[in-house]
């Protein structure tokens, strides 16, 4: 399996590759190679900033004597005028390397800033709100630390590195019991140690759930009254997680029952990213 660091070297590469192509014939038939210069980038939008050391990624891959000089960091609270960093070098590597860039850094700002405020809603409370699968497909490592630097959590990364018992997987194993004693066995005859969370639906799935022992039990579309059931039957003796249509809105409510964890798929799937540009300085 794949390192993060290779996974996001991937990224890079298709992502120059689908940009650049055979080559940036506006920039190669206009500015000479030896034409030397420097951009900034500037925040034109009050937010939590996120990428500055994926944006040194792109700069190192497409052109290592780039050279970036930082300003802010990774998870600083950002408004309209701040400038984040300076990249020096061939002009040329500048702007061929600007829309990856910017294109990174807005949308892993965005996902960071709707996270702060999420978990904003939730101060005071021991409840952390949760990321999910989500994900824009092949910037799921990006966009899961776009949510750790916004001070949220991440679930599982994907399909392998947590086992989570949804109602489909409990149907056609033939329920909840068998569904989890399944998932034990799995484990122990592949020798791996991998965390089973399960998803219920009502009182007697999560009686179920405790009696044949689980790391974590999900609450699927449970009201806030009936989580706050929920969180008094199970009483500490799991990790609890909400999750389902839960927003911004209702998200206090779910969190002052007493869940662990709160789910949310909109931190990722539909976020407006951060303005910002590179410009000539």
């Amino acid at each position: 399996m794949k390192t993060r660091d290779e996974l996001i070297d991937d990224l890079l590469t298709l992502a120059f590759a689908e940009d650049v192509g055979d080559g940036d014939h506006t920039t190669l038939s206009t500015i000479p190679a030896d034409e030397m210069g420097k951009q900034r980038l500037i925040v034109k939008e009050e937010g939590i900033i996120a990428g500055i050391e994926i944006a040194k990624k792109v700069f190192d891959k497409f052109d290592p004597e780039l050279k970036m000089t930082v300003f802010i960091n990774d998870g600083a609270h950002v408004k309209p005028g701040d400038i984040a960093f300076e990249v020096e070098g061939r002009v040329r590597s500048l702007l061929q390397t600007e829309r990856v860039m910017l294109n990174i850094m807005q949308r892993m700002s965005g996902i960071a800033t709707v996270t702060a405020k999420y978990q904003e809603r939730l101060e005071g409370l021991k409840t952390k709100v949760l990321d999910t699968r989500k994900t824009t497909p092949g910037l799921r490592m990006l966009e899961k630390e776009a949510v750790k630097i916004g001070g949220g959590c991440n679930h599982r990364i994907g399909l392998f590195d947590m086992i989570l018992i949804k109602d489909n997987h409990v149907d056609f194993a033939g329920g909840i019991k068998e569904a989890i004693a399944s998932a034990k066995r799995y484990c122990k005859e592949t020798g791996r140690d991998l965390k089973i969370e399960i998803e219920v639906r009502n009182t007697d799935e999560i009686n179920q759930a405790l009696e044949a022992g689980v790391d974590r039990i999900m609450l699927d579309n449970f009201t806030p009254e009936r989580t706050r059931e929920a969180v008094a039957l199970i009483n500490g003796r799991v990790e609890i997680e909400s999750s389902g249509g839960i927003t911004i809105d209702t998200l206090r409510a779910y969190g002052e029952c007493g869940v662990d964890y709160i789910s949310v798929g909109a931190l990722t799937h539909s976020v407006k990213g951060l303005d910002m540009s590179f410009k000539a300085c």
